[in-house]
């Protein structure tokens, strides 16, 4: 994919609608929670980890003005969503640069960090201490931190699992290293890691000197960066067919790690020799896997987004691999996908979590509740 094709669409109003279709009328259960039509095309949402902002989302945009002199905006909007009281409200919109990607930080701090097509990185806060979540209409973002990295794109940004840095991938195929310290971003190491665009970094969550990268070459890469510039511990050019979209490191199997990529495969990883990952098993789900997340507390449970297929729950123990799920009521490019963390309740006896989606062409933002049974087993 070539980060040109991106969005053409002119800015608009942002509606919100919660509490439709608010349960199932065949089975009984929870589904839709509410829905939004964003400024612009959408491409990520992320729930907040923080135990304080469990309840905030965060959703953001990529907008193409084009002409002699094209330029490329953006927007950050928060929400407040409970599931169970079918609650999905507008908090805030932070207009700023299109945004390729953005990530909460996994420490203590509620901090986002934002990847943009001006090669930015920019941090964003929440208010952390005896702050009322319930009262979130003015505990809103506030910038603390920015800095310009690159005269390339940044097109995905991952923490590592301290939150001390963050890895940006950019679209001439470079990665950098960026620390996060009280007064300033600075970059730590950057280094040449693939031949085109670099869409996914993504750095292991249990040995943070290690990142994996993947990219429209097509490759999946391992890196170390104990060394200075870093040293490719293995690199996989034969399992990707099409370009590598995403990177997901299991926050349960210190073996586990996911791909997924443009030839319409989720590929499971067992990564358990450093030089190369010891086994593969993958399931086609019919588009693009663009995103991977896994459930922050069910092992083996993961959520895609599948561009040109809508989304898909799927399971998988050892080599079993099976979509027990799919949401299909996007018209669009589907992006963005992630679930919400601390927040599942007990609807007819199974205890579920919310997933918020989006897709990119036509601005749409979903949060809803999977409708089978056996998700959460």
């Amino acid at each position: 994919m070539n980060y040109v094709i991106l969005s053409k669409h002119a800015t608009c109003s942002t509606k919100c609608v919660s509490g439709l279709d608010l349960f199932d009328s065949c089975s009984g259960t929870l589904m839709e929670v509410g829905h939004c039509f964003l400024d612009g095309s959408a491409d990520a949402v992320e729930f907040c980890g923080h135990e304080s902002y469990h309840n905030v989302l965060a959703a953001s945009t990529y907008v193409l003005q084009e002409g002699d002199q094209p330029t490329r905006s953006g927007s950050i909007t928060l929400f407040d969503v409970d599931a169970e009281a079918g609650r999905f409200e507008l908090i805030q919109k932070v207009e700023t640069a299109g945004i390729f990607d953005i990530k909460w930080s996994p420490g203590l701090l509620p901090l986002l960090a934002q990847a943009d097509a001006d090669g930015c990185v920019k941090l964003y806060s929440l208010p952390c201490s005896g702050s009322d979540s319930a009262e979130l209409g003015s505990n809103c973002l506030t910038e603390v931190q920015g800095k310009c990295i690159s005269s390339s794109m940044c097109l995905c940004i991952d923490w590592n699992s301290h939150a001390t840095s963050v890895a940006v991938g950019l679209s001439d195929g470079s990665v950098s290293i960026v620390s996060l310290d009280e007064s300033q971003l600075n970059i730590l190491q950057e280094w040449k890691a693939h031949d085109f665009e670099l869409w996914a970094a993504s750095f292991d969550i249990q040995q943070p000197m290690l990142i994996y990268t993947g990219s429209d070459d097509c490759k999946f890469s391992c890196w170390d960066l104990r060394e200075d510039p870093s040293q490719l511990v293995f690199q996989n050019t034969k399992a990707h067919k099409m370009g590598v979209c995403c990177i997901a490191k299991s926050p349960h199997d210190p073996n586990g790690l996911l791909t997924g990529s443009y030839d319409e495969h989720l590929r499971i990883w067992d990564t358990r020799l450093t030089s190369r990952p010891v086994s593969e098993s993958s399931i086609c789900l019919g588009g693009g896997v663009w995103r991977v997340k896994h459930h922050p507390h069910v092992p083996g449970l993961v959520l895609t987004a599948c561009m040109h297929n809508g989304f898909a729950l799927v399971k998988f123990r050892a080599d079993q691999v099976e979509v027990i799920e799919t949401y299909t009521k996007h018209d669009s490019l589907a992006y963005g996908a992630d679930w919400q963390r601390g927040n599942a309740f007990v609807s007819g006896k199974k205890k579920r979590s919310a997933i918020a989606t989006c897709s990119f062409y036509d601005r749409l933002l979903r949060v809803w509740t999977p409708q089978s049974d056996n998700v959460f087993e």
